[in-house]
């Protein structure tokens, strides 16, 4: 089984994440397939980065996210978006909206493409 989970980076006390595709078995900081973003919780408000086209491509093929990395998509509005995109919308139309809400409102947490 394939999760979406965190990786963990950083020095000792300074914890930054990376949100990769692994098989569930491998150790936390093992093996992985693909990185497909980062989350920083130190910064204020936490700094989360995705590349939501790889996401959902990974979502359809069956990858489970793991608790936290649902909650930080669920923070950023990846699994809304993941919902409409299951229903028939494009892509591009969400990758759209994302980042015409990052333009917006730059201090949030960042989604990118």
């Amino acid at each position: 089984m394939v999760r979406i989970r965190l990786r963990r980076i950083g020095l000792k006390g300074q914890p930054s994440y990376r949100l990769v595709v692994a098989d569930k078995e491998s150790p936390r900081d093992g093996r992985f397939l693909e990185v497909v973003g980062h989350y920083n919780p130190r910064t204020e408000p936490a700094t989360i980065e995705i590349q939501e086209d790889r996401i959902y491509e990974w979502l359809t093929k069956g990858a489970q996210p793991s608790d936290s990395v649902a909650q930080i998509f669920r923070t950023a509005g990846v699994l809304e978006r993941y919902e409409r995109f299951k229903k028939g919308e494009a892509v591009e139309t969400l990758l759209a909206e994302v980042e015409k809400a990052k333009a917006a409102n730059p201090v949030s947490a960042k989604t990118t493409k």
